[in-house]
């Protein structure tokens, strides 16, 4: 298995993404408060640049004790991925499309050592 340098840790604010080639392949590394992310910039639904989407928190709605709607909220723990051109939604933590979990973008785990990110590929 191979590592591929995505940078210092510094270099990552709160909700960056920063792309990184090595030959055909494209990978998205997203920090998301301590934790860093790693997918192939690649929809798979349209083949799209997901990882060049945005970051979106999944929208919930608050239910009432006899289940009426009370409005709608921000969640605090679900962040999506929203790609681009479609705008097609993928969970930050585990690359699955929040309806079906056999949707997903190709996930690549990430370390993180003295202070530098690491792909392994």
């Amino acid at each position: 298995m191979a590592e591929l340098f995505a940078g210092s840790e510094a270099e990552f604010e709160e909700g960056d993404c920063k792309i990184i080639v090595q030959d055909d392949l494209e990978i998205g590394v997203f920090r998301v408060g301590p934790s860093y992310y790693a997918y192939r910039n690649h929809c798979a639904h349209q083949g799209g640049p997901v990882c060049q989407g945005r970051l979106f928190r999944d929208v919930e709605e608050i239910l009432g004790d006899d289940q009426s709607s009370l409005g709608l909220r921000f969640a605090e723990e679900k962040i999506h991925i929203v790609c681009p051109w479609h705008g097609y939604e993928y969970d930050i933590r585990t690359g699955a499309h929040p309806a079906d979990p056999d949707i997903r973008v190709e996930k690549f785990e990430v370390e993180v050592r003295d202070g530098a990110v690491y792909v392994l590929v």
